[in-house]
């Protein structure tokens, strides 16, 4: 069983954050902190899909560069992106070079606009709160996806949004501390997400 990890600087953190370096500067600074506005939901929302197969050590590592080519994730601007953006996207070496992900977060951002005329994307995704929240003690209690996050991922896609499955939705609500994801005895735990 794999509870928290005391690491060399006597912290107790999830065993995915423990070691030093930049998954551990996520986990303490970041990852289940809830975050606020469009362009913050959104960016997470395109990053999460980005991951999707890969390593998340990957996607932080490429973030900046991620942030610079899509308009630092402002929804309008990115909504303006058509087909010779998409190439240009796909020779920028600098960020994950994949078609259907890229597309994806095009056509996310314009569903982001359009989710504007109803309650938006930050409000549309905090209405999935499961209650309760998850409290695992341990990595094997821990789950990678939930009725709400089946439920969000359906929500979603009814209103044109792509590349929002179940577990990539598990991940999305836990970065955007949605709920506290972080296992009893994290030095995080109880402290990520402050709001209600």
């Amino acid at each position: 069983m794999s509870g928290a990890v005391i690491g060399e600087d006597g912290v107790a953190r999830c065993p995915w954050g423990s070691g030093p370096g930049v998954m551990r500067d996520y986990h303490d600074t970041e990852w289940g902190t809830r975050v606020h506005g469009e362009s913050a939901y959104f960016e997470r929302l395109a990053l999460e899909a980005f991951q999707s197969g890969l390593s998340w050590s990957t996607i932080l590592n490429k973030r900046e560069a991620f942030r610079e080519v899509f308009a630092g994730f402002d929804a309008d601007v990115v909504a303006t992106y058509d087909a010779g953006d998409v190439e240009r996207l796909m020779a920028e070496p600098r960020i994950v070079r994949n078609r259907l992900k890229i597309e994806a977060t095009l056509t996310n951002s314009r569903a982001t606009v359009g989710l504007r005329e109803a309650e938006g994307l930050e409000a549309l995704v905090l209405s999935f709160r499961p209650d309760p929240a998850p409290a695992p003690e341990t990595t094997e209690q821990m789950t990678t996806t939930s009725p709400e996050s089946v439920a969000l991922s359906k929500a979603l896609k009814k209103r044109g949004f792509a590349f929002v499955g179940p577990t990539t939705m598990f991940a999305l609500m836990e970065a955007l501390g949605v709920f506290d994801p972080h296992l009893l005895g994290c030095h995080r735990r109880g402290s990520a997400t402050i709001e209600g």
